[in-house]
């Protein structure tokens, strides 16, 4: 079984991104302020200002029993304009994907920091998290930019009159929470790519290094004394192997032996004598 654990640091990065950018998906999708109206009448809604967002539009009131006054905007209801029925779709899309996202993130990351060491599912769920980090990024980012688009076009929308809201505003500006949307959008992009990019280590550190599994790949290595010697265990490293030579019997003819010197004079006798 080869560590991969050190080729996943990044991906760990990524999935907190993409965590972080999910429950800001959800938190862009719950609030108010896709679009600010600036009203003319104040005699309804006091503080001249209504939130539209892709759920309820709000407004504050002196007039009425509610200090603040929301009314939901239904899927289905016929006021409704288009961009807001996708929106409505895209964001629950969107905040589904990026749980799946997460969950599977999750599951590919255990398997790597746990050494579960199986290539081919280890891919799948890289790439499988990284398309649906990207999945969510990509259906936000079309709800996001198509209320934008309506907000820069000045678009209108026909509330009933229990709404007690204009067709139209004076004036409108892009609220806190497309910026909201955009920023978790980034991060999302961000941790997708980074899983998408996710490669498999052919060969863990410790098997290049002379690890575990180097040495019980070289069963006759030793790893203190150099390598084995099947017959006669492990070499010297400091004094290398020893070298038996045989003498030819001609070297061995030439050679007097300690009998055959008996009765010989010693040659520094006789330069002493000489002297």
């Amino acid at each position: 079984m080869r560590y991969v654990a050190h080729s996943a640091h990044l991906q760990f990065v990524g999935l907190v991104l993409g965590a972080i950018g999910w429950i800001l998906t959800m938190t862009a999708a719950g609030l108010n302020n896709w679009r600010l109206w600036y009203l003319e009448d104040t005699s309804v809604v006091s503080s001249g200002q209504a939130w539209v967002g892709v759920w309820r539009v709000c407004f504050y009131s002196h007039a009425l029993a509610r200090f603040e006054t929301c009314r939901a905007i239904g899927i289905a209801d016929a006021f409704a304009p288009p961009e807001i029925v996708a929106s409505q779709v895209l964001v629950m899309v969107a905040s589904a994907c990026g749980l799946a996202a997460n969950i599977t993130a999750g599951v590919a990351m255990r398997s790597v920091y746990f050494s579960v060491d199986e290539e081919k599912r280890d891919g799948r769920l890289f790439r499988a998290a990284g398309l649906l980090y990207v999945l969510t990024a990509a259906c936000l980012l079309v709800a996001l930019s198509w209320n934008l688009s309506s907000v820069l076009a000045g678009a209108t929308i026909p509330f009933p009159p229990e709404f007690l809201l204009p067709a139209a505003p004076e004036s409108q500006k892009v609220g806190e929470a497309i910026g909201v949307g955009y920023f978790a959008s980034g991060l999302l992009l961000i941790g997708g790519v980074v899983f998408l990019c996710y490669r498999f280590p052919k060969q863990s550190p410790s098997s290049s290094a002379g690890g575990p599994e180097a040495v019980a790949a070289e069963p006759n290595k030793d790893p203190l004394h150099g390598p084995k010697d099947p017959l006669h265990g492990p070499k010297d490293p400091l004094h290398g192997s020893w070298a038996m030579t045989t003498l030819s019997p001609q070297t061995a003819a030439t050679t007097p032996k300690d009998g055959d010197r008996q009765g010989e004079d010693n040659p520094a006798f006789h330069a002493e004598e000489e002297e």
